[in-house]
This record gives structure tokens, sequence and C-alpha cells, in this order.
């Protein structure tokens, strides 16, 4: 697809009669995709079209720490010695967030929550702010052109770990394992949804739309 077609299609997509429907009320989604599914870039679409929040915990985690705030300090003085940070520093640190943008009309959890506990706790913040997680959505993407996409990647990316197969199909298997307790979870609540995450970035863009519309209803 050429620029002009693409400037066509994002336009179209940011102001959609969905996206009308849907700015009327906050939906909150976990987004799963595997290493190399393009989650990044459908959760980036996702937040221009329906004004929604991206938290990635990664990227808490790195504002908290980089800032010195307690929960940051709290947090280091984990990872330094090698041991895992409470899920309660990590709910305080997702409050934060949310507490900082009051008017968004949803929220985007990036990967978040891994465990039951965690999804749990995440249950629990919404609730006592009179919302809840609407859908799990996970992008699903075959694992040999996960392995070629992300090899393909590693020609430039300068991560080690886009450079070696087999480490690459560990980390698949890794989120495998870590994300379908938390889908199903959701998924018995009536809130799962898979989405096919092969084709064009215009293609998936369009069918996760389709879920998101379907949710609002």
């Amino acid at each position: 697809m050429n620029i002009l077609k693409r400037l066509r299609f994002i336009t179209n997509f940011l102001f959609s009669p969905i996206h009308q429907q849907t700015k009327s009320r906050m939906t909150n989604i976990i987004l799963f995709g595997p290493p190399g599914s393009g989650k990044g870039t459908q959760a980036q679409l996702l937040v221009e079209r329906f004004g929604l929040l991206h938290i990635s915990t990664g990227d808490l985690f790195r504002y908290e720490i980089g800032n010195k705030t307690p929960l940051g300090i709290e947090a280091k003085s984990y990872i330094d010695r090698g041991a895992l940070v409470p899920d309660s520093v990590t709910i305080g640190m997702l409050k934060n967030k949310m507490d900082a943008s009051p008017e968004v009309k949803g929220i985007i959890f990036d990967g978040y929550p891994r465990t039951i506990p965690q999804a749990a706790a995440l249950d629990n913040l919404l609730s006592e702010r009179g919302s809840a997680v609407h859908a799990i959505i996970a992008l699903e993407v075959e694992e040999e052109e996960i392995v070629k996409r992300l090899l393909d990647r590693g020609k430039t990316s300068g991560r080690t770990d886009d450079n070696n197969e087999e480490v690459i199909r560990h980390r698949i298997q890794v989120y495998h394992n870590e994300t379908s307790p938390v889908f199903n979870y959701y998924d018995e609540k009536g809130k799962g949804f898979k989405v096919a995450g092969m084709g064009s970035i215009e293609d998936i863009a369009s069918r996760l739309a389709g879920v998101m519309h379907s949710i609002d209803k």
C-alpha cells in the first residue's frame, strides 16, 4: 500500500462511525500478542481511534524508577536483589497512571495482567472506580511467521534476542504459557476474543475495530 492510500486508510479509520459510537463509553481492554505480532503498532492505532490510554507495565517501571518515585524506589530494591516485584507495587503504579489521566475513554492494558492474582487485583482496582475489564484480545500469529519477522527485525534492531531462532521460539513458548491462564480467566466470563494477527496492518486494525464495536454495544 503506497503512502497516499495508507494516509487515507488511517483517516477513515480514525473518523469512522464506529469511532464516533465508541467515544461515549469508557472501554478497558487487555491486549496480548506474542513478540513480533505487531501489538505495539495496533495498540497505537487503537489509542488514536478510540481515545484510549495505553498502559505498558514496562514503561511504568521505567518511569517510576527513572523518576525515583516511592514506588519506583521500592520496585528497584526488589529488582536489584533479583526478587520479584510484589503485585501491590505494580498495582500502585497502575493506579498512579490512571489517576493522572482521568478523562480518557478507556485503557489498553498492554500484556498485563500475566497471572490470575494480577487479574483479580486489576479487577478490584477497576471495580473501585465503577469500571471493569471489558475484553481480553489476543493477537494470533503463526509461530513460523513470528520467527521470520523477528529474525528479519534482528538484522536492524540490534537486539540479540531477535537474532537467535532458539531464543525466539523459547520467548513464544513463555508467552503462551503465561497468557493462557489469564485469557481463560476472562474467557470464562465471556470476555475473551482472539484476532488473527496475519495480514496487513490495516486488515488487523479492522478486525480489532470490529471487536471494539462488539463490546461497546
